[in-house]
């Protein structure tokens, strides 16, 4: 029986406490994370859990150990993978810290599962399993109207439509929050700071251009979505079998798959979380 141990991310990359939260961007915007444990500079026990969201909650919010979830979960390595699909699926998580002791020793996501779905080559077709909530956008939209929704949505990918209703695109949670903030590294970098980190901060940076703004402080640009958005999407069609949409989804590193009908129309969406499912129901 496969384990956590088995397919978990070993040594991953960490945010500290005490820290702050250019600290955490940099990492996240370097390494293109959506997220990241938090140990203790002390001793490199888990502290906790920091995501893109959790910054976008709380703009306000300088300390690291202030934007972090204290309380997140976590998971031994010997634990099934069963075990971990049903705290992924049921908390509705991204990331689940792998510890022994009070020692970060890995990290899962529902990624690392795909694998374990893909191999047990399991014909149920999509369809059965689609949880997930599916909320369209116009691709004249704006960036910042793509964040309210996918915050109000709570969804993390939104398919993106053209004026006849068609497919067109695709647009992610990591697409926005990566083009509010490497713009404020090439911000940095046209104004001749480049890589010397000495003479620029997120702090420098917002009394220069307006990269922060109202509540959210973070000013999105006022691109529409068509701009930034993944052209022509992989889809799939609602028959689909469960493990050939996860080989996909492992093979392309997709989050989510737009699902389409017997006339090519726009379905629903199909995320890893709703895939792995299936491992919670055998």
């Amino acid at each position: 029986m496969a384990t956590v141990g088995d397919v978990m991310t070993s040594n991953p990359i960490v945010a500290q406490v005490p820290g702050s939260r250019q600290e955490v961007l940099k990492i996240m915007v370097q390494h293109n994370l959506t997220g990241l444990p938090v140990v203790r500079r002390n001793d490199g026990s888990l502290a906790g859990m920091i995501t893109r969201q959790d910054i976008f909650d709380r703009p306000e919010e300088e300390q690291a150990a202030m934007i972090m979830q204290r309380e997140h979960p976590s998971i031994s390595p010997k634990a099934t993978v069963e075990e971990a699909a049903k705290i992924l699926v049921e908390g509705t998580m991204r990331h689940l810290p792998v510890v022994e002791g009070k020692r970060l020793v890995g990290i899962l996501t529902p990624t690392d599962l795909l694998c374990i779905v893909e191999k047990r080559n399991i014909d149920l077709p999509v369809e059965k399993v689609i949880r997930s909530p599916c909320v369209p956008i116009f691709q004249e939209s704006t960036l910042a109207v793509a964040n309210v929704i996918l915050k109000v949505s709570k969804s993390s990918a939104l398919p993106v439509l053209d004026e006849h209703g068609r497919l067109t695109g695709i647009v992610t949670d990591r697409d926005i929050f990566n083009k509010a903030y490497v713009d404020g590294v090439e911000a940095a970098n046209a104004m001749g700071f480049g890589e010397d980190e000495d003479h620029w901060s997120w702090d420098g940076l917002r009394n220069v251009m307006k990269l922060w703004y109202e509540v959210s402080k973070i000013e999105l640009p006022g691109l529409p979505i068509k701009d930034i958005m993944v052209r022509d999407p992989t889809t799939v069609f609602k028959k689909t079998a469960i493990s050939e949409a996860a080989r996909i989804m492992r093979k392309n590193d997709f989050g989510q798959l737009p699902v389409r009908d017997n006339k090519d129309r726009l379905l629903a969406m199909i995320y890893d979380h709703d895939i792995i499912s299936v491992l919670v129901k055998e």
